[in-house]
């Protein structure tokens, strides 16, 4: 995920044509020694964090006490987390540095990647994001950072999902039902589970490996981030294709939609959804669903950048799932 301040200035310099993709003299300093140094350690702590996740995967999610517990007995069992901590961690760390390195490409100042550590399942982490703190010169630039990270995500999900597809295991239909945690199952995820094992949701009932599960919640932050809303990825990416005044009504009306949906598959609520999309409401409204113009915002998009874009909303149609984990 990235951020871009809303402070500056939508005039363009006076006289100036719009500056070339690259060049030195546009070049502004990269992170400073503090930045770099606060990225390490939430990058630490978050990798903490998603182990302990990793290892209430191994040992049942609601045995939350019990792997607390067993920690403060035996520390090095939260090395069982790596299975799933490391592969979720290369997921997040190839986006976040995709729009970090598309900012130092145009030249622009960010911070490194931040990550959130969250010490409770099933996660482990509420992300990472970079902040960008210069203006986008132009669309181009605002297209190529908004879309470099999920592109970067998603290519490290996919061989993710495939390894832990194949290390896990295919067993009946239950037909008495099931009680406990539950993963929604993205079009994505069940291509790639037909493919490495025959899995078939009608017959089958699929007990993930921990690195499955990492690739699910992969598809989810490239799902969620790609959302054509504010000044997520996808706010964006569409920004630089529909324009400011559709942006914006985007941003407002599928936040809504995005929490009306999760009703709709009662009793399988689950929470992430609906507090995500209040999340967007809530900070979209107090800044009136802002996104900082570009100094350039009359061009236009080539044809590439365009098949592209259709390419960042075939991504997001194949990782999207109504209800990503619920409670059974």
């Amino acid at each position: 995920m990235s951020s871009n301040l809303p402070e500056f200035s939508s005039e363009s310099p006076s006289g100036e044509d719009a500056p070339p993709r690259l060049d030195q003299s546009f070049s502004e300093p990269g992170p400073t020694q503090r930045e770099w140094l606060i990225s390490a350690i939430l990058f630490c702590a978050t990798f903490v964090t998603a182990s302990f996740a990793g290892l209430s995967h191994l040992m049942g999610l609601a045995a939350f006490g019990r792997v607390l517990i067993a920690l403060l007995f035996k520390p090095s069992l939260i090395l069982y987390g790596l299975s799933f901590s490391f592969p979720l961690m290369s997921i997040l760390l190839a986006h976040e540095l995709g729009h970090f390195i598309a900012c130092r490409y145009y030249g622009m100042r960010s911070t490194p990647p931040f990550f959130i550590p969250l010490p409770i399942p099933p996660v482990g982490t509420l992300g990472a994001f970079i902040k960008i703190k210069s203006a986008f010169q132009h669309k181009r630039a605002l297209f190529d950072i908004g879309i470099a990270g999920p592109l970067a995500g998603f290519a490290f999900t996919i061989p993710t999902l495939w390894i832990g597809i194949r290390l896990s295991k295919l067993i009946p239909k239950a037909a008495y039902g099931y009680h406990g945690y539950m993963f929604g199952e993205p079009l994505l995820f069940r291509l790639i589970a037909k493919l490495a094992l025959g899995y078939s949701p009608n017959k089958h009932d699929m007990l993930v490996n921990p690195i499955a599960i990492a690739g699910l919640f992969g598809l989810l932050v490239t799902c969620l981030n790609l959302l054509p809303i504010w000044q997520l990825d996808g706010g964006h990416i569409s920004y630089a294709v529909l324009g400011r005044s559709l942006q914006k009504k985007l941003s407002i009306v599928l936040p809504i939609a995005l929490i009306l949906q999760s009703f709709l598959t009662w009793p399988l609520v689950g929470p992430t959804h609906i507090v995500f999309g209040l999340l967007l409401l809530i900070i979209g409204w107090r800044l009136r669903f802002y996104h900082p113009p570009t100094l350039q915002d009359e061009e236009k998009l080539g044809p590439g950048r365009l098949l592209l874009g259709l390419l960042a909303l075939l991504i997001l149609i194949l990782s999207f799932t109504s209800v990503p984990i619920a409670v059974m």
